[in-house]
């Protein structure tokens, strides 16, 4: 098993760098999309994200319950959890769930390099999500900060 963390801002393209890291691997990909579509922006980003997929990868629509759908996914497919971020502000555990066979790409937002949030929710989330991204850095195989489209490998 391989896990490789891409962490970066937003609009970084770490969903972009994801996906051609999966098509480079060849085989089946499973996408675990952990958004919803709650209003029409969110619609249309996932809509631009779904167009940047093959259309023979299997997506899988799963906002909280991570580790089970990665449980159903066949252990020779390679597999893009987007994003950690969502899963978390979606009421995921955070637990790493690196237990499978095949390849799986994290992509996960970085929100603690901006200004302190104004208020206490903003701020727990950001330390909450900051806290799930190092621990899925330190059990990952890969891990890799992404800025301007361009990946900078973490040691």
């Amino acid at each position: 098993m391989t896990l490789v963390v891409l962490v970066g801002g937003a609009r970084s393209g770490k969903s972009t760098l994801a996906v051609q890291r999966a098509r480079a691997q060849g085989g089946p990909v499973t996408f675990i999309a952990t958004g919803e579509a709650r209003d029409e922006e969110m619609a249309e980003r996932i809509a631009r994200h779904q167009a940047e997929r093959p259309p023979e990868w299997t997506t899988v629509e799963e906002p909280i319950e991570l580790r089970r759908a990665l449980a159903g996914v066949p252990g020779d497919h390679t597999v893009i959890v987007d994003c950690l971020s969502l899963w978390i502000a979606n009421g995921g555990d955070g637990a790493v769930q690196a237990a499978r066979e095949g390849l799986t790409i994290a992509v996960t937002n970085e929100v603690g390099l901006g200004i302190v949030p104004v208020n206490a929710l903003a701020r727990a989330y950001r330390d909450e999500l900051g806290r799930v991204n190092a621990s899925w850095v330190a059990a990952a195989d890969e891990a890799f900060f992404v800025v301007a489209g361009r990946a900078l490998r973490l040691s």
